[in-house]
């Protein structure tokens, strides 16, 4: 299915290593955007282009927290709840995402359009609250941010050219909204 929908994909991310087996993050990705997680049809897909055993392929995507085994949502929101983020409202700020959508933690939407979990670090300390939409960062979030990006995707989708909230630079004394 992924050289079917993605051939031309596939060979591009290809000419960026000089090996096969380097390519093996990104084909995950793209793997997973395909088949809507990491299923045994996907792993073997990408273990026989990139010329590997299955086992090592699986063994890499259990390994690292942004690929799933199960069916997640569409959008997969991540929200950071480490100490820095905590520190400036992060715990309040993610229970109102879970109270917009209606969802506990680690739980997806009905609709089958959001699964969301708290992580730890998202490597954005200076612009917390943070989340993390698939692979792209909203920073300084409050619940007035959080509504207009449900929007948003609900609507219209995840930008392809980047987040919806741009960077806002805080100081000690920036309000957090909270």
């Amino acid at each position: 299915m992924l050289l079917e929908q993605r051939r031309e994909k596939v060979e591009e991310i290809l000419s960026h290593y000089p090996q096969k087996r380097a390519a093996l993050m990104p084909m995950l990705y793209e793997a997973q955007e395909v088949y809507g997680y990491l299923t045994e049809e996907a792993i073997r897909e990408v273990a026989a282009i990139l010329e590997l055993d299955p086992t090592e392929v699986y063994s890499v995507s259990e390994f690292y927290s942004l690929y799933y085994h199960k069916p997640t949502g569409k959008y997969i929101i991540r929200f950071c709840t480490d100490m820095p983020c905590a520190l400036v409202g992060a715990e309040h700020a993610y229970q109102q995402l879970l109270n917009l959508l209606g969802l506990k933690n680690g739980e997806t939407s009905a609709d089958g359009l959001f699964t969301v979990e708290h992580c730890v670090c998202l490597a954005a300390c200076a612009t917390a609250p943070v989340l993390q939409v698939n692979r792209q960062f909203f920073e300084n979030m409050t619940e007035a941010k959080m509504r207009e990006l449900l929007e948003t995707l609900r609507t219209s989708g995840l930008p392809e050219d980047g987040p919806v909230m741009k960077f806002q630079p805080r100081t000690a004394d920036t309000p957090t909204g909270f």
